[in-house]
Parts: C-alpha cells; structure tokens; sequence
C-alpha cells in the first residue's frame, strides 16, 4: 500500500519553516497532514511529538484525532496503539506521537519541565495566544531533530491567529493571497509584542533598535509560514464524499464564507444571518399543509418597572410543511412579570392545541439548580400537552445558524400578522441587535423541528378516513 499526501499537503509538508500554519478552510485535509508529520522522525527513538486539541472529546470521539490515527500509523509494521491513561502511539524505534488536550490556560503548566521535539495544534484558532507561546517554550529536544511547530486551522476573525497570520491574508477581502502561500517570514515575540521582517537579521535590528529591556539575537527569531488550503485541494475527499462540498454549500453566508471559501474577516453583522430578501412574499393565511409544528419560547420574567432594559418573553411557532418548507406563523413578544410569563405559556399551549391539534412545545432551561427547578414546574403546569425542555449550549450565533441557513436559501415563509414586522426587524438585526428573544424562540423551534422523527400517520387523520393519510406524517 502507497499512501502519500496531495499536492497542496506536500506544500505544506515540505516548508522547512520553524512554524508552519495548514488550512485556512474546511476539507483540505488538514488533519491527515499532521498525522503524516509526525510519521516523519518515528524511526529516531528520542523523537517525540505531541498533538494538542482543545478538549479529549475531540480527541477520543468516534471519527475523532485517535481514530484517524488509525488510517496512516495502523500501516506501519510494529507500531503499537495505546489509549490509556492518555492515547499515544509507540513505534519500534521507541519514538513516541502522543494526543493531548489543552481547555485552559492554566493547564499549560502541567507541561513545566517538557521537552517535546513536534508540537502540532489541531484548530489553532480554539487555542489561546498563552497557550502557544507556552508551549512553544517547551518545542526543545535533544534527539537530533531541529524542534518544530505544525498546526492546522479555520478562519477565525476574532482570534488572535487572525492577527498572528495578517500578512498572508488580503486585508480588503479576507482571503488568502495566493502567491504568499508557503512563503517564510521572521518573527521574534518581545514583551508579548510581535516583531516581524523578511529575514532574521531585519527582526535582531528592529528588536534592537526598538529599546526593550532584552537584547534579541537570531537565536530568538523563528521562520513562519502559513500554507492556504480548501476543500478543492482534496481530490480524494471530493470523490470519495461527495455530498461534503454541498454541506459547505448549504451553510450560512458567515459560516461559508469562512469554511468553505476560506475569508479570515468575514464577521457576523446585520443583514447577514435573516435578510429580508431571502423571504418570499408574506403569506395571507396559514397553510394547511404543515406535517408538524413546534413553538419554541425564550423566556424571561422580568418586572418592566426595573431598571435598564428588561429582556422579553417571546415565542415563536413555527411549522414543517410537505414541500419540505418551513413557514412562522405565530410570534409572541412581550415583557411580563413571571406569573404572567406562566398564564401566557399556558394560554398559547391552549390555543395552538384548539387550532392545530398537536404541537410540541420547547423551552429553554438556564443552567444550575434553579433552571432545573424552573424546567420541572413549568412541565407539571403543562401537564396533557407535548413539552420539552432543553439546556442550550453554545453562543446565539451558533444555535441561529441551521435555521438561518433555511431562511437564506429562500425556505422559510411567513404568515403576515401583527407581529409580523416586529419579528422581521428583528431578524434582520441579528446578531447585533439589543434584543435577541424571537430569534432565540425560532432558532429553539426550528431545531426541535428537526430533532423529531417520523413515527405514524396522524391518528385523527386515519380515523377520518382521511384519503392522504398515508402521506401524512404525525412526529413524535
């Protein structure tokens, strides 16, 4: 068996620099490259080299780093897989590929006293400025390699390898410049300040020259390289996973600009997550062809009496139809104090059930004892009706992003009513409007939506004798 890197991988592979940066965009096998590295020196016993990701989920999770691990140092004859109590690979030589994982800054002191010949990151940008320059203090060996630096990354706007990486990067449009792709720079870092220049003897004079309290000589300069890649540079992830390309495609504007194109400034603003122009023409009435529905709440008991801006409690229903379409056609947004938080919830629960028959109602349940103790009562008041609670986890962004992709792929419609414009404006704000409730509420609806699963046909439909029933969908 032959197994070798592609063309822009060998780029990668190849650059002789101290710290060499792989990626930029999602697909372009990023991972495997730094697999392959380390297979570089395994036959040298004192070799070792580390590879770091933020979490051990990352690491142990089926498809995870250890797994694809498997696919390049499972060839090798005599090279020994062990998972516990940290996962690392031992070669015959007696070298060493070890994975790690980093969460905070202060658990790089656990490393005090390392000497590690490879560092490579797995997603720089999820790793703080700290926790590089850290542990580029320990990339030291004395095994007969040069100590050296690969790590692989997304764009990130608002992490410090932005910065770190800005000369490769257009500084109008945010994309790679494809003729700095791979070229070498000179860096030295003085009282947390990066200091740059086209050779290392130009960073020594402008260091000097700057009057810090430490001389820098050539020893103190490292060579940087940063090596552009996308998923069009994977030929074999693009015919062996075929729909991969398409899902990059599929995303929203920030997230594809990001992933798929490879844009190191795009940032989410208004206009892009919701825009108006995305939607059809309003709708006049509801359709009558939803197959489920769902009304996602955001809530908050807040007393408007108290000071500065109190959040609303908002809600949104929203329904899948059989085209595939999904269309809002309810939305609540109001500021109550909490016992009429719980007579609104109830009274729409109520509503919904007289006018739609089944819908499921999901609520968001804040973290600790007291959102737990929130969630359970909420549950028992509802009681006879179908209820969910959920622990949101991760930013506003990120939970909005699979229903902002429907709506700017033209898939979403909207019932005109008196909230309707309310919710638009809303919508349209995001991410940087004040209030973010409805937003919330629909992005809690629509992912519920697609959490449920095709069980039946509506029991009130066959009963009926209804001649579509079996092309209806009831979810559970």
């Amino acid at each position: 068996m032959i197994i070798k890197p592609q063309a822009k991988q060998e780029a990668f592979l190849a650059n002789p620099a101290d710290i060499v940066i792989y990626g930029g965009a999602a697909g372009g096998g990023k991972t495997w490259s730094l697999l392959y590295e380390a297979l570089r020196h395994v036959d040298n016993p004192g070799f070792e080299a580390v590879i770091f990701r933020k979490n051990s989920n990352q690491i142990t999770n089926p498809g995870g780093l250890w797994d694809a691990s498997f696919e390049l140092y499972g060839h090798y004859p005599g090279a020994r897989a062990i998972k516990s109590p940290a996962p690392y690979w031992k070669f015959p030589s007696g070298a060493k590929v070890s994975f790690r994982h980093l969460e905070r800054d202060e658990n790089v002191y656990k490393w005090q006293g390392a000497e590690i010949c490879l560092i490579e990151w797995d997603e720089l940008t999820h790793f703080s400025e700290k926790m590089f320059f850290y542990m580029l203090s320990r990339n030291r060996s004395i095994c007969g390699v040069n100590p050296y630096v690969r790590a692989s990354c997304n764009p990130d706007a608002d992490s410090w390898v932005a910065n770190f990486l800005a000369w490769w990067i257009d500084p109008d449009t945010g994309y790679a410049i494809e003729e700095r792709s791979g070229k070498i720079r000179y860096m030295a870092r003085v009282n947390e300040e990066i200091l740059w220049g086209d050779s290392a003897e130009a960073v020594v004079a402008a260091a000097n020259a700057a009057d810090y309290d430490v001389t820098i000589t050539a020893d103190d300069v490292k060579s940087v390289a940063f090596v552009a890649s996308n998923i069009y540079d994977n030929a074999v992830l693009l015919s062996t996973n075929k729909g991969y390309l398409s899902n990059l495609k599929a995303l929203t504007i920030v997230e594809r600009e990001r992933l798929l194109y490879g844009n190191w400034k795009i940032k989410a603003a208004k206009g892009l997550y919701f825009p108006r122009a995305a939607l059809p023409e309003l709708l006049d009435a509801v359709p009558t062809d939803v197959v489920r529905w769902v009304r996602g709440w955001d809530l908050a008991a807040t007393d408007t009496a108290e000071g500065g801006d109190p959040a609303y409690t908002a809600s949104v229903l929203l329904g899948k139809r059989k085209n595939g379409r999904y269309v809002i056609a309810d939305a609540t947004n109001h500021r109550l104090k909490a016992d009429k938080v719980r007579q609104m919830v109830k009274q729409c629960a109520a509503l919904d059930k007289a006018t739609y028959k089944r819908v499921r109602i999901r609520l968001s349940q804040d973290p600790g004892q007291a959102g737990k103790e929130q969630a359970e009562s909420y549950i028992k008041m509802l009681a006879g009706y179908n209820v969910v609670t959920v622990k949101e986890s991760g930013d506003k962004e990120s939970r909005a992003e699979p229903f902002a992709a429907q709506w700017q792929a033209g898939n979403v419609d909207v019932v005109a009513g008196p909230w309707t414009e309310t919710l638009l404006a809303q919508y349209e704000a995001f991410p940087e409007s004040k209030f973010k409730d409805l937003v919330d509420s629909g992005a809690n609806a629509f992912n519920e939506l697609e959490k449920m699963h095709i069980a039946s046909a509506p029991p009130d439909a066959v009963a009926n004798g209804d001649a579509n029933a079996k092309t209806s969908y009831w979810f559970k």
